[in-house]
């Protein structure tokens, strides 16, 4: 339930960060930006929580990933990001690492939250 009211917590916060009534609706872009922050940063308490061997602490921020997680879009397995990370290294002509800002960019874009940035940046780089 905490983790439900974290994120209606974070939604109101974006709306009155946007300068929005707090009683109006969330655009879908920003319902997902709020989500995701959510999500990377039970990751990253998760890991800083396990660098302190505090597993108890670590375990309950995995209980709330995975309720979080629910709310976010299907996530694209690693083949379907090369695909797409293909055509668009084809479509650009990158050759190599010194166009690698605007080629992640691109995927990422054509992606449209569909992946995660660790596994896009991975794609990239192997495709380098």
């Amino acid at each position: 339930m905490n983790t439900l009211r974290g994120l209606l917590t974070g939604f109101v916060n974006e709306l009155v960060a946007k300068g929005i009534k707090p009683q109006e609706q969330i655009s879908d872009d920003d319902a997902l930006a709020v989500i995701k922050r959510a999500v990377k940063q039970r990751k990253d308490s998760i890991e800083q929580f396990r660098k302190g061997n505090r597993e108890e602490l670590a375990q309950k921020e995995e209980a709330e990933l995975k309720i979080i997680e629910a709310y976010m879009p299907a996530q694209m397995s690693r083949e379907q990001i090369e695909v797409v990370a293909k055509q668009v290294k084809e479509k650009l002509g990158v050759t190599d690492k010194s166009k690698m800002g605007m080629f992640m960019s691109s995927v990422m874009k054509e992606l449209k939250g569909q992946a995660d940035g660790a596994e896009v940046k991975a794609v990239v780089e192997s495709l380098l």
